[in-house]
């Protein structure tokens, strides 16, 4: 069994269509291989995939390799991947299996408070980052990174609760389609909308906000 490092934590029918569109993404990868595989949710909202067949180890590592993966041991200095839960005065507070902080000096990404930090770079709950674990621990240099291409590139909104397909349905629906250059997946309910040249990112928000019931932010460009 492999834990992945991303959550389904919407419920009813949200829970059933995120289900399935995760059933099928899992199918993309490993679908080639001699492998069953079972997809299950945990008590904390992680997902969980059993799988079965010869090629288990080869599917294994091919989820690990495309969500991240939840583990019960830690190595210190080793990278590891955690989920957005909470900010405070104090700094990031992940959840990679258990609470991982990341201290408001270890983050990285400039001057700011963590709450100033995750409104610059448009960070929304639940979605995964990668960390190196330590005393303390820190974001990770790829982490940086990303988020740091975020500010320079095109302007996003990010949204979650809602899967990839869902966000795209959403864009169309509110007239806005020839506003983005695509939807990039983050994790099965965290998406990043990257916007065209000539897209407003706030007005993009303000446009499909009233049609996703979820928390939406902004990065604009610096």
């Amino acid at each position: 069994m492999v834990v992945l490092a991303t959550k389904c934590y919407v419920e009813g029918d949200a829970r059933e269509r995120s289900l399935k569109s995760l059933t099928s993404l899992i199918g993309n990868t490993v679908g080639g291989l001699d492998v069953e595989y079972e997809i299950g949710v945990r008590h904390d909202d992680f997902i969980s995939v059993t799988l079965s067949g010869d090629d288990e180890t080869i599917a294994r590592n091919a989820l690990r390799e495309e969500w991240g993966e939840i583990t019960d041991h830690f190595t210190e200095g080793e990278v590891y991947v955690g989920t957005l839960e909470g900010w405070d005065d104090d700094g990031f507070i992940l959840d990679a299996g258990e609470r991982i902080r990341i201290p408001t000096e270890e983050i990285g990404l400039g001057t700011g408070t963590p709450t100033q930090i995750r409104e610059r770079f448009g960070l929304i709950q639940h979605m995964p980052m990668q960390f190196v674990y330590g005393e303390p621990s820190r974001l990770a240099d790829e982490e940086r990174d990303r988020l740091f291409d975020w500010s320079r590139g095109a302007g996003r909104v990010n949204v979650n609760s809602a899967t990839r397909g869902e966000v795209r349905a959403t864009v169309n629906k509110a007239g806005h389609a020839q506003d983005i250059v695509t939807v990039e997946r983050l994790g099965l309910l965290e998406q990043s909308i990257i916007c065209t040249e000539s897209t407003d990112p706030p007005g993009l928000l303000a446009s499909i906000g009233g049609y996703v019931p979820a928390e939406l932010r902004c990065v604009i460009p610096s």
